[in-house]
Order: structure tokens, then C-alpha cells, then sequence
């Protein structure tokens, strides 16, 4: 009896995860709870506790990071940072309860399901913006589509991720692919809203993401990229066109391009005066003025709470050690997919459907984090580790299947 109980309670917990991995697509409060849930049953169950293997990298920046906290200016103002920590259990609470790749499928749909709605959404939201600003560019680029998030970066963030995994899906899942069409349609949305955010470091980690799935699968097919480009920006309203060309020609403040020069400056400023234990989190917006090159007398109009680089502001927040790590997970998570991908069997399969997914995530992830702090937006942060933890499974389903065989 107790014996039954128990499976009974890893699978509620596995369904609490799923949940709450799913959920962060339209609410972090109920992905939250679902976590807290899911975390209480499996103590209860007796099911062995997993993480993946990035968890030493991990416990490295968190201890980096509680020494840049206690030698920081207020320790007392980091403590969001601690409190940030809890994100993190969403890799024990799917790796100990997702054990098959037919699990992790069905997440991915359920994710793609999501936000395929949530872009639905954003497009309305796109639709009713144009008739109230009409062709004011700095009405559009001030407030743009979010979906089911509070903010733009957040709704762009979890949108390049999900198309990742759906676009892998499409091409590596086993057949028969039940309402292809249907999902591939969901894809177009997804890609479309994506487009309508107006968000350009999404636009390029999303560009990039899809040209390795498009390389890994037919390597012919990047050749469609450039004209479905200026398809796009041949239909696109003047805004998008206006918000494309913006990179190399800035309408003034209203564009991000001097406000990200000035952050970056500054938060070099950070790194090379707090080299080893960086400012402190939480610091950046605090310290910001006090950090500023002599040479700016005016702040662009933009957000300064943040250095808009990952890469760079964990630098400068939490010192040079703390970037190393999280460097360090990263390489390790496309190091360990793409070994396992090299030992995947020929030809379409879930396994590799779910490595090529996870890397094109990862590398959305890398590239949309040289421009903006993506890893620092709990609801990006959530679903990026769910993924990865999904990776792992595949890894471990490869690799199980070669002691099969040799055995």
C-alpha cells in the first residue's frame, strides 16, 4: 500500500512540474505554486532526486554571488538575489520527474500551445495599438505587445524559446506528427508576434536560433532565410520597417542604441573597479550615476537598472568569477547536447527533436543576452532552465538506449 502511495505521489509531483514548467507562460504566481507543490511531493514520494550536471557550475555563482552580497556596499539591498535562488529549483523539480522523452514531447506541445495563444493575444494587442497611434513611432516603440507577460523583453524572451522547441519539433519528431499543420501553423503565429514585438535583440537571437535549426536539418533551407526577410519587411507597417532600420539609423532617444552605449560604458567603469566581487547585486541602478564616464553629461532616455548585457552585468555585479561560471554552464550544456547529438541514431527521433531544440534555445538565449539581461527576467530564467533540464533527459535517453546495445 505504501508502495502505491508513493508511485501516486511522483506522479502528482511530475504533473505539478509539468504545470508549473507550462505556467510560466501566462502567470509566474501559478508556476510558483505549482513548483512549491511539486517540490513538497516529491520529498514524500521516496522518487530519487535529480539535478542536472550543471549544477556545479551553479553552485559556484551562488556562492560568488552571496560573497559579492555580503561585501557589497548594503548587503541588505541583494537579498532579491537570494530570494531568486528558488527559479533555480525547477531543474530538480523536472529532473526528477520527467524520465521519458515522451513526457518531455508533450510539454513542448503544451508550451508551444501556449504561446502560440499568448502571440495570438500580443497580435491583437499589435492590432489595437496601430489604430490608437496610428504612425507614431514613438507611440509604438514606448509600449509594445506583451501577451499574457507585464513586458515586452519578457513576452520576446519566452517567445524565442518556445519557437525553438516547436521549430525543432517540426522538424525531428517521430512520426506520425498528429495536427502538423496545426502546429505548424501555431509556429507562423509565434513567429509573427515575434516579428510584431518590434524587439530587436529578439529579432536577431530568434534569426539565429532558426538559422542552426534550419543548417542541422537541411542546410539548403538557409537560403530561404534572407527572402522571407524581405518578405516580411516588404509586408511589414512602416513602424517595423522604421524599427529594422533603426540599428544603423536611430530615430533620436526613442531608439535604445546610445542608452545601451552609455550602459555598457558605465558597467566597464563597474568591472574595472570591482574586478573580483563586482558592485554588489542589485547595485547597478543604485551606483549607476557614480560609475558614469565624465564625458556624458545627459542620460538617454531609457531604463538604467540594468547594464542590458548579460555578460557584462554579472561582471560588473557580482565580479569576473561569477561571468566564468555562468560561461561555464553554458558551455557545458551545448558541450554535453551536442556530444549526445554525435551519438544520436540516424534520422528523425524525439531525442534528437529535443537536443537541436535546447541548443537553439541556448543559443537564442547567448545571443539575445549581448543585448539584453534575459537571464535576469524570472519568467525567461524559468523556462530556459525547464529546457535545459529537457535536454538532459534526452542525453540520458541516448545514452541509456548505447548501453542497451551493448550490453
Amino acid at each position: 500500500m505504501a508502495e502505491t502511495q508513493q508511485r501516486a505521489l511522483g506522479r502528482a509531483a511530475f504533473y505539478a512540474a509539468f504545470g508549473s514548467a507550462s505556467a510560466i507562460l501566462f502567470s509566474i504566481a501559478v508556476s510558483n505554486v505549482l513548483l512549491v507543490l511539486s517540490l513538497a511531493l516529491l520529498l514524500f514520494s521516496g522518487v530519487k532526486l535529480r539535478v542536472p550536471p550543471i549544477w556545479k557550475p551553479l553552485a559556484v555563482f551562488f556562492v560568488l554571488t552571496i560573497l559579492s552580497i555580503l561585501l557589497s556596499e548594503s548587503p541588505s539591498a541583494g537579498r532579491p538575489q537570494i530570494r531568486k535562488f528558488f527559479v533555480y529549483l525547477i531543474l530538480l523539480a523536472v529532473s526528477s520527474t520527467f524520465l521519458e522523452l515522451r513526457q518531455v514531447r508533450w510539454w513542448i506541445l503544451a508550451c508551444s500551445a501556449l504561446a502560440a495563444l499568448s502571440s495570438i493575444r500580443a497580435l491583437m494587442q499589435f492590432a489595437w495599438m496601430l489604430k490608437d497611434c496610428g504612425q507614431s513611432y514613438g507611440c509604438l516603440v514606448g509600449e509594445r505587445i506583451t501577451g499574457f507577460m507585464s513586458h515586452w523583453m519578457t513576452f520576446g524572451g519566452q517567445m524565442m524559446i518556445a519557437l525553438a522547441l516547436l521549430t525543432a519539433f517540426l522538424f525531428w519528431a517521430q512520426a506520425p506528427k498528429r495536427m502538423a499543420g496545426l502546429w505548424m501553423a501555431g509556429a507562423v503565429v509565434i513567429a509573427v508576434a515575434i516579428f510584431a514585438g518590434g524587439t530587436r535583440s529578439i529579432w536577431l537571437a530568434a534569426a539565429v536560433a532558426g538559422l542552426y535549426l534550419m543548417w542541422s536539418w537541411k542546410r539548403w533551407t538557409v537560403v530561404a532565410a534572407p527572402v522571407a526577410l524581405a518578405v516580411a519587411l516588404l509586408a511589414a507597417p512602416s513602424f517595423l520597417k522604421q524599427r529594422f532600420s533603426s540599428v544603423w539609423k536611430p530615430h533620436g532617444e526613442l531608439d535604445s542604441n546610445e542608452h545601451r552605449r552609455v550602459s555598457w560604458r558605465t558597467g566597464w567603469r563597474m568591472v574595472q573597479a570591482h574586478p573580483f566581487t563586482g558592485i554588489g547585486p542589485e547595485h547597478v541602478k543604485t551606483q549607476f550615476q557614480r560609475y558614469l564616464p565624465a564625458d556624458v553629461v545627459k542620460l538617454p532616455e531609457g531604463w538604467y537598472g540594468h547594464l542590458h548585457n548579460i555578460y557584462l552585468h554579472y561582471a560588473a555585479e557580482r565580479g569576473i568569477p561569477a561571468l566564468l561560471a555562468i560561461l561555464w554552464m553554458l558551455g557545458m550544456i551545448l558541450r554535453d547536447f551536442a556530444r549526445a547529438l554525435r551519438r544520436a541514431p540516424p534520422g528523425p527521433g524525439d531525442a534528437k527533436m529535443v537536443l537541436q531544440g535546447a541548443i537553439a534555445a541556448v543559443i537564442a538565449v547567448m545571443v539575445g543576452g549581448i543585448f539584453e539581461h534575459n537571464l535576469g527576467d524570472s519568467e525567461v530564467l524559468t523556462l530556459f532552465l525547464a529546457t535545459v533540464s529537457c535536454g538532459y533527459v534526452a542525453v540520458e535517453s541516448i545514452k541509456d538506449a548505447g548501453n542497451t546495445e551493448r550490453a
